[in-house]
């Protein structure tokens, strides 16, 4: 297997609008659609479309967001042989209101009554089967997954969506280290340079891993390894729709471009490009496209967007007809 991701999964419900309404007002809903999220999640999605082999562990829950999200992995060719089903209680789901005019998005989340993952939920086997491992999380179980894929001469990929305590202690059991715009301004403030940039990647490879790339929205992305040293790949231009889930399917392609065999910086550049695809269309699963459709559009700049406007129909309906 190529890559297995542990994470917490979610159902979004999404909608797009021109603007928010203000307290007392309404305003028309351009597009709506319900979708599988979580950061792992998605972005293990991204990297099954892309043509990775691709398994997930976690938690759902038996009810109607529990099985949609286990339909949806399905569809999306990702192996949830090991997700744990809990009886009689309710998955995480969030109400997503994506506007226009910011192109920002308003998250209304309801938390399940599922517990957290433990180490004992975790098959040592199937995990080190994989060449990576990708986590959002930081607690005990996630530590001995990382200790068993490093044992097994395997690599460890972290979605560091947030700064925290936590996370700077975990980071030297962090091979692949993939981080927002939001944790780069938490621990180094606002960067004027491109030397500001190459200093603070090489600083956390300092702590042990041996990629490090913040994304930087439409700016692109920066990075560092040591035997490729310091890079840039800047944004892609597209016309923007929906902005949510970006960064994780950011994380499925970058973690599918190594998988192929691209060096950090090409999968930089490829996991660029996907990202600028997903963002023309709704919510963080609709838009994700083939290796094909990826490859053309860095060739030519054009979008085929045949297979992926029949997803967007696709969740639609799941929403209006559960089919």
């Amino acid at each position: 297997m190529d890559i297995v991701g542990i994470g917490r999964p979610c159902i979004d419900i999404l909608t797009i609008v021109e603007k928010l309404p203000k307290p007392d007002s309404g305003s028309g809903i351009i597009d709506f659609s319900r979708q599988g999220g979580g950061n792992v999640a998605t972005a293990m999605v991204a990297a099954a479309r892309l043509g990775a082999e691709v398994g997930y562990i976690g938690l759902s829950g038996d009810c109607v967001h529990g099985n949609a999200l286990r339909e949806d992995f399905k569809y999306n060719n990702v192996d949830i042989s090991k997700i744990i089903t809990i009886e009689k209680q309710p998955n995480d789901f969030a109400i997503i209101l994506s506007d226009l005019e910011t192109k920002g998005r308003s998250i209304m989340y309801k938390g399940g009554n599922i517990r957290r993952i433990e180490t004992g939920d975790l098959d040592k086997d199937y995990i080190t089967s994989a060449d990576i491992l990708h986590l959002e999380g930081c607690g005990e179980p996630e530590k001995n997954a990382a200790l068993w894929m490093k044992d097994a001469g395997k690599k460890v990929a972290y979605d560091v969506a947030h700064y925290s305590k936590q996370i700077v202690n975990f980071t030297p059991y962090i091979d692949i280290f993939v981080a927002s715009e939001f944790y780069y301004k938490a621990a180094f403030g606002e960067s004027v340079s491109i030397s500001d940039y190459e200093k603070n990647c090489k600083f956390i490879a300092e702590f042990g891993p041996e990629i490090v790339v913040f994304t930087l929205g439409a700016k692109g992305c920066v990075g560092y390894t040591k035997d490729e040293g310091f890079f840039v790949e800047e944004g892609l231009k597209v016309k923007v729709f929906d902005t949510l889930g970006a960064g994780d399917v950011y994380h499925g392609a970058f973690l599918a471009g190594l998988s192929k065999g691209f060096n950090a910086k090409q999968s930089a550049k490829f996991a660029n490009a996907v990202s600028a695809i997903k963002i023309c269309y709704i919510g963080g699963r609709a838009g994700i496209p083939t290796f094909e459709v990826v490859d053309k559009f860095m060739k030519t700049g054009e979008i085929d967007d045949t297979e992926i406007k029949q997803r967007v129909e696709h969740y639609r309906n799941k929403w209006l007809y559960g089919d």
